[in-house]
């Protein structure tokens, strides 16, 4: 299985102390725990895209060039995209200057994203809409990156005539290069499905299991075509490891709560209330490393994951903390893990 840091870049003053860091040196922060991440072993890195508040990352493919420059192996993955508000042309050359900057470790994980305010933003108040352009400008995208020409018409961008895209994608690219992501809607899994691409679940504070009848959807559509062999599901997990239960407790709780209190306002009014044993038992999960690989054990076999996004650095806590939680997670939780998609 593969493991990613992944980091949303959330923004907010520290819940303890009341400082808020500038927002030059968060991003720097992102950037170093993605380099400590290499040395830990981790698989890769996923930055996510938002736009209007305080995630403060509107442009991932600048940050993940960052961290390529300052990296060897680890690969280099949006989390995700929002493709639907983007030329799939301009998306695919950062994506392949990613690739040829970075040696061939550049990843795409694409979304339609839920925030109405972007949407409209953008030019379209319409959820409808909003999917179409998402499966319109994903097909042209994958069309981009596999074929030397393209020529292509439709109407959410300027005809193209026998286009071809520089530079030209690796041969070295990881495999696979394009994520989905999705998991509420069935049509998301069966658009994945359709297209053969890996499925990234989403990273909000609903509890996991909401989304294992778009799992299941994904899988048995892909085996119903005989090609089970493509499906590949990853899951992001609010995670944070310390020496002893009570300890993690302790350190984690402000900061979680000051996180979801942020991420549920955005999701509207009233939602952003969670009890912090609520968050505990559904979608964060907090201890000793024993703790938490047995919780993640559950989790891997539950969903026959492929890939876990473990997601550290949330409300603001120190650098110091999430660089400590991110080593007892490689060095303690990781080897306690027997678990494996193989044994689904």
């Amino acid at each position: 299985m593969d493991f990613y840091y992944l980091s949303l870049g959330d923004h907010l003053p520290d819940p303890v102390t009341g400082a808020r860091a500038g927002q030059g040196a968060r991003l720097r922060e992102i950037v170093e725990a993605a380099v400590y991440a290499e040395a830990l072993g981790f698989t890769g890195v996923g930055v996510g895209e938002h736009h209007f508040h305080d995630y403060i990352v509107s442009a991932p493919e600048i940050l993940l060039a960052a961290i390529a420059a300052r990296t060897t192996r680890l690969r280099l993955g949006t989390a995700v995209t929002l493709l639907a508000h983007a030329d799939p042309v301009r998306v695919a050359e950062e994506l392949t200057m990613l690739d040829a900057l970075s040696g061939g470790r550049a990843q795409l994980c694409v979304a339609r994203g839920v925030s109405a305010r972007t949407w409209a933003a953008f030019g379209s108040d319409d959820e409808d809409d909003v999917r179409a352009r998402l499966e319109t400008n994903l097909r042209l995208l994958l069309r981009l990156l596999e074929e030397p020409e393209v020529r292509w018409s439709g109407t959410t961008r300027a005809p193209l005539d026998a286009v071809t895209i520089q530079p030209r994608p690796s041969t070295a690219a990881p495999e696979p290069r394009v994520w989905l992501g999705a998991g509420f809607s069935p049509r998301s899994a069966d658009l994945a499905a359709e297209l053969g691409l890996p499925l990234l679940l989403p990273s909000t504070l609903h509890p996991p299991q909401v989304h294992l009848p778009v799992v299941a959807r994904y899988r048995q559509t892909l085996a119903h075509r005989g090609e089970a062999r493509l499906a590949r599901v990853g899951l992001p997990v609010h995670i944070h490891v310390a020496e002893s239960d009570d300890r993690a407790l302790a350190r984690w709780t402000p900061y979680l709560h000051t996180y979801a209190q942020f991420a549920g306002e955005l999701r509207g009014p009233g939602k952003g209330a969670q009890s912090i044993g609520d968050l505990l038992e559904g979608p964060a999960i907090c201890g000793s490393p024993r703790t938490v690989a047995a919780r993640l054990e559950k989790l891997v076999a539950e969903f026959g994951l492929d890939a876990l996004y473990v997601l550290m650095d949330v409300g603001a806590m120190p650098a110091e903390d999430v660089h400590a939680s991110m080593r007892l997670f490689a060095e303690e939780v990781v080897p306690l893990l027997t678990v494996s998609p193989s044994q689904r």
